[in-house]
């Protein structure tokens, strides 16, 4: 397991203005942009961010799309830090959103490992707010985890 190159898959490249045109930098932009890692463990992966206006509904509460989207990235941050070595392919994502976060809340993120066997890993993804600790969102996110062929 390597902090830094979590770091590295997870937070935006130094090279962004140079794909400012491309689909990457809109991605970078709106949702990996202000990801803090707080924490790399095996198998445990502890992030922060504020959200903040890009990332709200008109309404100003945290968009459910972009709450998926983290979960995505972050659940296979953590197969990245729990030594399976690949990041594996999405077979399903799941989420129950049980609160909302307003414009200037500062949410925590935690993923852990539930699971990696040979072929399929499992992680939860939780979303809480800082402050109070409420649960506002929780994922559960299953990859295969591709071996590379022998041919």
């Amino acid at each position: 397991m390597d902090p830094e190159a979590v770091r590295r898959t997870l937070e935006p490249t130094a090279f962004a203005k140079e794909i400012a045109g491309s689909a990457s930098h809109l991605y970078d932009t709106f949702v990996l942009s202000g990801v803090r890692i707080d924490g790399v463990e095996h198998g445990r992966l502890l992030c922060s961010f504020v959200v903040t206006p890009r990332i709200a509904s008109p309404a100003g509460y945290l968009l459910s799309g972009v709450t998926a989207t983290l979960a995505d990235q972050l659940g296979s941050g953590v197969f990245l830090c729990s030594g399976v070595g690949t990041s594996g392919v999405s077979l399903e994502l799941s989420l129950s959103y049980v609160d909302v976060a307003s414009i200037g809340e500062e949410i925590e993120v935690e993923g852990k490992l539930l699971r990696a066997g040979k072929s399929v890993g499992v992680v939860s993804v939780d979303f809480r707010k800082k402050r109070t600790g409420k649960l506002i969102a929780q994922a559960r996110h299953t990859k295969y985890l591709a071996v590379s062929s022998k041919l």
